[in-house]
C-alpha cells in the first residue's frame, strides 16, 4: 500500500524486507526505523487497509481510572492504551491493531469486548509513560 501511494520506492521496500527477513519485525516499525516512512504513514496505510480508525494520541486526555482496567505491564508489552468504556466495550489505541493475541488477553483481563484505534508507536509510548508512570 505504501509503494502504490508513493510514499516509498521498490527499492526501499526491498530494503526493509531483507532487514525484516534477517531481524525479524514488523515491515512497518522496520521502515520508520530505517527512515523511509514517518509513523503516521504506517498508521494511516492500516487505517486504509484494514478499517481501523485512526487517533492521535497527543492532545487526547484519558481518564485515569480507565487505565486501572489494564496493568502497566500489559500496556508495555503490547503497546497499548485503553481510551474509553462504555459498558462491556473496551477501546484501545494500539501501535499494532492486528495484534490478535494483544486483544485476546485484553479481553480475558477486563473481561470486556474490545474495540481498537490505531495510534502511531511513539504516540502510544508517550501514552504510557503518562498514565502509567506510577503503575507498576
Amino acid at each position: 500500500m505504501l509503494l502504490d501511494r508513493g510514499i516509498i520506492s521498490q527499492s526501499q521496500l526491498d530494503k526493509g524486507l531483507e532487514v525484516q527477513k534477517a531481524k525479524g519485525g514488523l515491515i512497518g516499525e522496520i521502515l520508520v526505523d530505517l527512515g523511509f516512512v514517518k509513523e503516521d504513514d504506517i498508521a494511516q496505510a492500516l487505517t486504509a487497509q484494514y478499517g481501523f480508525p485512526y487517533l492521535p494520541l497527543g492532545n487526547y486526555d484519558v481518564d485515569t481510572d480507565i487505565t486501572n482496567i489494564i496493568p502497566g505491564r500489559v500496556a508495555r508489552q503490547y503497546l497499548l492504551v485503553p481510551i474509553d468504556k462504555i459498558g462491556n466495550n473496551l477501546t484501545l489505541a494500539m501501535s499494532n491493531p492486528l495484534n490478535i493475541q494483544a486483544i485476546e488477553d485484553v479481553e480475558l483481563l477486563s473481561g470486556c469486548s474490545v474495540q481498537t484505534f490505531v495510534s502511531t508507536s511513539s504516540d502510544v509510548k508517550k501514552a504510557i509513560e503518562k498514565y502509567y508512570k506510577d503503575k507498576d
